[in-house]
């Protein structure tokens, strides 16, 4: 299975601010807790998450395998931004970075 782009997270300092922008942009969020506001559009997700806006938004990747696929990029050169984490029953997330330190988000299980 190739891993396909369905979501991108984008940090942002002020919650409800950023709220009100997407969701005059988007419409209603189908998700909306303190920790995390998501939205769908036509099937990709959006979402704004409380965190260091330095770092920039972060694309995801659906893989199969994120272990596999983590530990290939590790050996190809990537570097780790966030590890491993739980975020639904099925699905877990981390955060790599490239040599120029772009974000490389993996979700999968």
């Amino acid at each position: 299975m190739s891993p396909t782009i369905r979501s991108l997270v984008i940090p942002v300092s002020d919650l409800d601010a950023a709220k009100a922008v997407y969701t005059a942009l988007l419409g209603a969020p189908h998700t909306d807790q303190p920790y995390y506001v998501g939205y769908n559009v036509d099937g990709f997700e959006v979402g704004l998450a409380p965190g260091d806006v330095a770092g920039g938004p972060v694309a995801y990747a659906d893989v199969e395998d994120l272990d596999a696929t983590r530990a290939t990029l590790l050996a190809a050169g990537v570097t780790e931004r966030s590890a491993p984490r739980q975020v639904a029953p099925e699905a877990r997330v981390c955060v790599l970075a490239d040599a120029d330190g772009n974000p490389i988000g993996l979700r999968g299980r």
